[in-house]
């Protein structure tokens, strides 16, 4: 990930939305780093509250119940010290503060009631959490519908500073559901790195994607789905059957090494996992890192420096890898970079008003920027101006209900897409567009 090892996001929270989990090592040693869990498939929600000082502990944290087992690994991949592995196995967020938020019944199902209530909960307190990133690797039981209210909570969310991540799923097919499809968060796909450094070995995972609810491609991005090291549930079947077979390939047993391999096991305590439910933690890790760098970041700036910092996957479908692979320790240079001002007091790119559609880019580099547009067949551009240092204002025609494509030309030879608008649609030239849809559009 070329991860800065400088920042770990403390100093910032990051709520996981999972099925449930376990208060593992790596979150809790040597300092407990659960704020709090709450369980929120139950109504009213059953919160819990900790200190960095206490032991969380909550009903059922100890029951070795099967459903744990999926959250705990998010949670772990995203924020884990690794404090079990003496830090070989550990998150990017390794330390931030995390709370956790269980939305599986007693059955194991998820229903998009429990996962409104989870947004809608962590909506109400996140002052009191001082809440910056939800990740979110589960899905509810319904089809997307145009204003379905999952994808609405955590637009709410949004509009109240914190950046929403969801998994795009794993079936490799042009399929979302809810919260995926939400315009305003940002949807992760699977990327196969091959276990390499090389950017040449990068293919597409066979993770999905498709639309959001207003029609925009998704996902916006793709992290690694495969090779990761997550934890085994403490006091499992699996983690006594685990610790086992090690103890046999220390007096030579080659079955037992065998079976290691077998189950992608790569210690007493860690094994192999794969699938978007562990690439969505590392982009919601990623910005809990840029957040450290730059805690005045916006939701609109965390996705122009995401947007910077991915790189193209060669070959791969657009429509499949959206921006590209993200680089971590490029987006936290690029946030450190934004902590210029000038752009307080603007609405996000585009705003869309009665009498003009303003755009504005934030490129400390450019000597001039253009604004082209569908609404003119693309003919005659808009000109931008600076209104502060590296920040460029673009007055563009009203514009009727509809829908809409444009894009930025930097110096007269760069094209690229609005960073701050997450709509986008491909351009027919292996790239995207951004997309403005008014009304029904």
């Amino acid at each position: 990930m070329h991860a800065d090892p400088r920042y770990t996001g403390r100093g910032v929270t990051l709520a996981m939305v999972d099925s449930a989990f376990y208060p593992h090592p790596d979150l809790t040693e040597p300092v407990n780093r659960i704020k709090a869990w709450v369980n929120a498939s139950v109504d009213p929600p059953e919160a819990h509250f900790f200190t960095p000082e206490q032991l969380p502990r909550w009903r059922g944290w100890d029951d070795g119940h099967a459903i744990q087992w999926h959250g705990l690994m998010t949670s772990v991949v995203a924020a884990g010290n690794g404090i079990r592995s003496g830090g070989l196995y550990r998150g990017l967020a390794s330390g931030a503060d995390v709370v956790l938020v269980q939305v599986s019944n007693s059955k194991g199902h998820i229903t998009d009631a429990a996962l409104r209530r989870a947004l809608r909960w962590l909506k109400q307190n996140a002052s009191r959490l001082r809440l910056r990133v939800v990740n979110l690797s589960v899905v509810g039981d319904h089809e997307p519908t145009p204003h379905n209210p999952i994808d609405k909570a955590a637009s709410d969310l949004v509009h109240l500073g914190v950046v929403v991540v969801a998994a795009a799923g794993n079936d490799g097919v042009r399929r979302l559901y809810p919260p995926a499809t939400c315009p305003d968060a940002i949807t992760v796909g699977g990327l196969d790195d091959n276990n390499s450094l090389d950017r040449q070995q990068r293919r597409v995972w066979h993770s999905n994607y498709g639309e959001s609810t207003i029609g925009a491609l998704k996902p916006e991005l793709v992290a690694p789905s495969i090779w990761l090291v997550g934890p085994l549930l403490p006091g499992s079947q699996e983690h006594y059957h685990a610790s086992n077979l090690f103890f046999l390939t220390s007096v030579g047993d080659s079955a037992a090494e065998k079976e290691i391999i077998e189950r992608k096991l790569v210690s007493p305590h860690y094994k192999l996992v794969e699938g978007t439910s562990f690439a969505a933690p590392i982009v919601a890790s990623t910005i809990a890192c840029m957040l450290e760098a730059n805690p005045d970041l916006t939701v609109d700036l965390v996705r122009q420096c995401l947007a910077a910092a991915c790189h193209r996957i060669p070959g791969a479908p657009v429509e499949q890898q959206g921006l590209g692979a993200i680089d971590s320790g490029q987006a936290v240079a690029f946030a450190l970079r934004a902590k210029e001002k000038g752009v307080e007091g603007f609405s996000l790119s585009p705003d869309v008003r009665p009498n003009e559609t303003v755009f504005l880019l934030r490129n400390v580099k450019a000597q001039q920027v253009e604004v082209f547009g569908s609404w003119n067949d693309w003919k005659q551009p808009v000109e931008a101006y600076q209104i502060a240092a590296g920040v460029w204002r673009a007055s563009g025609p009203a514009l009727k209900p509809g829908r809409y494509y444009y894009k930025f030309l930097i110096d007269g030879k760069h094209w690229m897409e609005d960073p701050a608008n997450p709509r986008k649609a491909p351009d027919g030239h292996h790239g995207y567009n951004s997309m403005i849809v008014i009304g029904r559009g």
